[in-house]
């Protein structure tokens, strides 16, 4: 038996195929080549950015979790101490907490000289004065002249003191109480370490290495740590700077949220102003004026919370898997533009496909391959039946079937007129 090969009138409709032609996958056709230097290269560029994924961005800081920058900080201290001082004009005299804490203010300086009583118009205040002037201009000393001025007499002294009054002040405590707290993850912690014991607090010093957690500071060890000497800081004030960091990982529990401290030096100059009043007669006011040279601390808290996040993670994630595409695509410009074999490499990865044009020639060249396959079946199948043949004139036929070369195969306008 031969088989019947289809016509080019059954190879379907165009449309149908058009049609199915949008569901079609198309997927990439990657080329392996063997260039030891492009694999090199590409691989050391991977292994460095997934450790950069890992090591770096995963682990080290912490990529995988959610973060909260802005806590809300409450901050208590407490100076304790007691010491006494020898002044000229007030004698020796105890000072404690209620004395030598006081509220800054800027200093000021005199400026008041004249020539004539116009140079001093009455009732005008100067910035850098100490009183108001009366609009008198009057003898200062022999060789020097100056507004006379409504003001507490006698009017401030300049001089500078030559040693610190308070040397006993390095001995002095200062106790910082800061509560932070992470809004975002409903977390809040203190500073003050939780202990049974209640003389905690009156034993333990900030040491940095030994009790790194201890609020109280001893001054003398505060102003060491921030670059400073205490003598020179005591006699003509300064300012330092503590800052309280707090860098906390929510995924490990609280006992790992500790607070660290800094400390810096920011000014080595500084004093404030402070006065006592009294009736020194009926009617008559008096009042002692006081310019400390002290020193003053600043205290700023700063911190961050973080916790596992799936959002970050897939950040982060995705973030090295791009960076492995971008891999890619340096490799293939290296391998396609700048290897001695870049013209090979480049018609081996893109190939130039056209489409077969469906003309009678093709659809006939596909019948005549097909004849010649199944020719020699039929030539078998045609001598079985030759002795069953009747007489020319009868009309009786051998059953069968037309082999491929027949015209029954052929399209019509290729028959024979």
């Amino acid at each position: 038996m031969c088989l019947q090969l289809a016509g080019a009138g059954s190879m379907g409709s165009p449309g149908a195929t058009v049609g199915w032609g949008l569901l079609d996958y198309k997927t990439e056709k990657y080329v392996m080549t063997r260039n030891w230097r492009v694999g090199t290269l590409q691989r050391l560029l991977q292994l460095g950015i997934v450790i950069y994924v890992v090591g770096w961005a995963l682990l080290t800081k912490k990529g995988y979790q959610e973060r909260d920058l802005d806590p809300q900080v409450s901050i208590i201290t407490k100076l304790k101490g007691v010491s006494v001082t020898q002044i000229k004009e007030l004698g020796n005299r105890l000072w404690d907490v209620a004395d030598f804490v006081k509220p800054p203010q800027h200093p000021s300086v005199p400026l008041a000289n004249c020539w004539a009583d116009e140079d001093c118009p009455e009732g005008e205040r100067g910035t850098h004065s100490h009183g108001i002037k009366t609009g008198q201009c009057v003898v200062f000393n022999g060789t020097h002249r100056t507004c006379e001025i409504w003001s507490w007499c006698p009017v401030e002294s300049a001089a500078v003191p030559s040693r610190p009054l308070l040397a006993q002040a390095q001995n002095f405590t200062l106790f910082i109480k800061n509560t932070v707290t992470f809004s975002k993850f409903n977390f809040s912690k203190s500073n003050a370490l939780e202990t049974w014991d209640p003389t905690y607090f009156k034993r333990c010093r900030y040491e940095p290495r030994f009790s790194p957690y201890c609020p109280v500071f001893r001054i003398g060890d505060l102003v060491a740590e921030a670059g400073g000497t205490f003598e020179d800081l005591a006699s003509l004030g300064g300012s330092v700077g503590i800052r309280v960091h707090w860098d906390c990982d929510l995924d490990t529990g609280d006992s790992s949220c500790r607070p660290h401290y800094s400390f810096q030096l920011q000014e080595r100059s500084y004093n404030f102003r402070t006065a006592t009043h009294w009736w020194e007669q009926p009617g008559v006011e008096a009042r002692s004026l006081l310019k400390l040279y002290g020193i003053r601390f600043d205290i700023l808290v700063t911190g961050q919370a973080g916790k596992f996040g799936l959002i970050p993670t897939a950040v982060t994630l995705g973030t090295g898997a791009a960076w492995l595409g971008v891999v890619t695509f340096f490799c293939d410009l290296l391998l396609l533009y700048v290897d001695r074999e870049a013209h090979f490499y480049w018609r081996t990865k893109y190939e130039e496909a056209k489409a077969p044009k469906a003309t009678t020639n093709s659809v006939w060249s596909e019948l005549t391959l097909a004849s010649r396959a199944q020719l020699p079946k039929c030539l078998g199948q045609s001598s079985a039946s030759a002795p069953t043949a009747t007489a020319a004139r009868s009309q009786t036929q051998t059953p069968g079937r037309p082999c491929p070369n027949s015209d029954a195969h052929l399209p019509a306008h290729s028959r024979g007129l």
